[in-house]
């Protein structure tokens, strides 16, 4: 067998000497497992409580995934944090590395504020942070940092109580007295709606505190349909070339009520009859003054004559004010009046009666 001439050994060599070099670096450091901080807590305050939320981590900061999570400490101070020093509180992380991997769930806690943080200036603030720790208790360091108005909020509206009417749904409660009110801060109470099958309330109405005893009307519902209403104060900061701040305070108990339209339209007036016939078939023609309820369906008219006996005159309601009557015979009186109907059958009582004469 011949010999492979040296010139084309050579380069194979060289080639598979290179190959396995090429897998062959550096060796990496091991991870120190440091989940990385958050960067998106977020703050709202509802009454004496701080609401936090934030997404927990899913990778460590030198971009590996996290194995497993130690705790979250909640950290509080009343100026910009350096280090949580001790926490007002703990949240556990139940997830798995490989849980954290496929999703982003949030964290949340909610903090409440002590009564000797709260404070009458508009200007006051308290800071948050949290700090995620590994299951080592090590951590890189805190997250972002949201400050939190420490004004005083007013207690929820008493006496909260909700009724229906024919303008709507009456809504009353009584206040507190208001005393720390400045050109920069302001209270109000505000009114909500929730449909019944819906997760979210609409502002419904909205005053201003001060006052001992409210009262609103809800116009804006829907006949037949439940609602449900809760109320609560809410302090409003306005400083110049900053947004609104809305701090909402403690709500009432949910009332539900149904509005059921049990109340008539208004009564038809100036009802007035007129008799036409020579030459032609006598008739009655009767015109009355419209009724502006925006539910009104239409009207019905009733008649009576000498011997007492009273009819209803239309199978249909009347759309509009106005009715000839053709049954009518010679040498007799009759009485009309006319009544308003709405759309869910609610008829009001009759009018004034109105007399005329045949000849």
């Amino acid at each position: 067998m011949g010999r492979l001439p040296l010139i084309r050994v050579l380069p194979a060599i060289a080639s598979m000497m290179l190959a396995g070099c090429a897998t062959v670096g550096p060796p990496r450091p091991p991870s120190l497992d440091l989940p990385k901080p958050p960067q998106d807590l977020r703050a709202s305050r509802k009454g004496a409580r701080v609401l936090l939320s934030w997404t927990i981590p899913n990778a460590t900061t030198d971009r590996e995934t996290i194995r497993n999570l130690g705790p979250t400490q909640i950290c509080r101070g009343t100026m910009d944090l350096t280090a949580c020093g001790e926490p007002v509180g703990l949240v556990n992380t139940p997830l798995a590395g490989s849980e954290l991997s496929k999703q982003k769930p949030q964290g949340s806690y909610a903090d409440g504020l002590p009564s000797e943080l709260e404070s009458d200036s508009d200007t006051a603030f308290i800071h948050y942070a949290v700090q995620v720790l590994n299951r080592d208790g090590r951590s890189a360091g805190l997250s972002n940092q949201v400050r939190v108005p420490l004004i005083h909020t007013l207690p929820a509206p008493r006496d909260f109580q909700a009724s229906v009417a024919k303008e709507g749904i009456v809504i009353s409660w009584k206040g507190v007295p208001v005393q720390a009110e400045s050109a920069t801060t302001q209270y109000t109470y505000r009114v909500y709606r929730r449909p019944e099958g819906a997760a979210q309330a609409v502002l419904a109405g909205e005053a201003f505190a001060g006052q001992s005893d409210y009262t609103f009307t809800d116009t804006t519902i829907e006949w037949q349909k439940t609602y449900y209403y809760h109320a609560e104060s809410a302090t409003l900061i306005r400083q110049h070339g900053s947004p609104e701040l809305a701090i909402e305070g403690d709500d009432t108990a949910e009332l539900k009520v149904f509005a059921d339209d049990v109340f008539p339209p208004a009564v038809p007036s100036e009802l007035q009859a007129a008799f036409s016939g020579p030459g032609q078939k006598p008739f009655i023609d009767l015109v009355w003054a419209p009724v502006a309820d925006v539910d009104l369906a239409g009207y019905n008219v009733y008649r009576r004559d000498e011997a007492g006996g009273e009819i209803k005159l239309n199978s249909e309601l009347i759309k509009t004010p106005a009715y000839r009557d053709e049954a009518v015979a010679s040498q007799k009186q009759y009485v009309y009046s006319v009544s308003a109907v709405d759309t869910h059958g609610n008829e009001s009582v009759r009018s004034e009666e109105a007399r005329e004469n045949v000849p």
